[in-house]
């Protein structure tokens, strides 16, 4: 964890060299504000039909820790927007789950 889902819709997917950086850039803040390690980083684009809304989707699970604090969190989402909206050209709805460490079952 961090698991970043980022549903796109499927007009508006911008192309794969954009989705490479936008992973990278991702990953980087997830690294970076959120202290996580690479290996437990995953950026995930999921391409659906439009229904009503923004035309982008975020959606951040992450472990609870006591760094990961409010103003921590606002300035990743902060960030995160400014990265979706340059790389993509979209604003994107962004919410974000933490999730106690008891509370999270999981493999691999």
């Amino acid at each position: 964890m961090p698991n970043v889902t980022l549903y796109i819709s499927q007009d508006r997917i911008p192309p794969e060299e954009t989705l490479v950086a936008l992973t990278e850039r991702c990953t980087a803040l997830c690294t970076g504000i959120l202290r996580a390690a690479l290996e437990n980083v995953h950026v995930i684009f999921v391409t659906v039909r439009h229904g009503r809304g923004h035309p982008a989707f975020v959606e951040i699970q992450y472990r609870l820790e006591p760094f990961r604090t409010a103003a921590v969190m606002n300035q990743f989402m902060m960030e995160l927007d400014d990265v979706i909206q340059s790389s993509t050209d979209l604003t994107a709805r962004i919410r974000c789950f933490g999730y106690e460490a008891s509370s999270i079952h999981a493999r691999n």
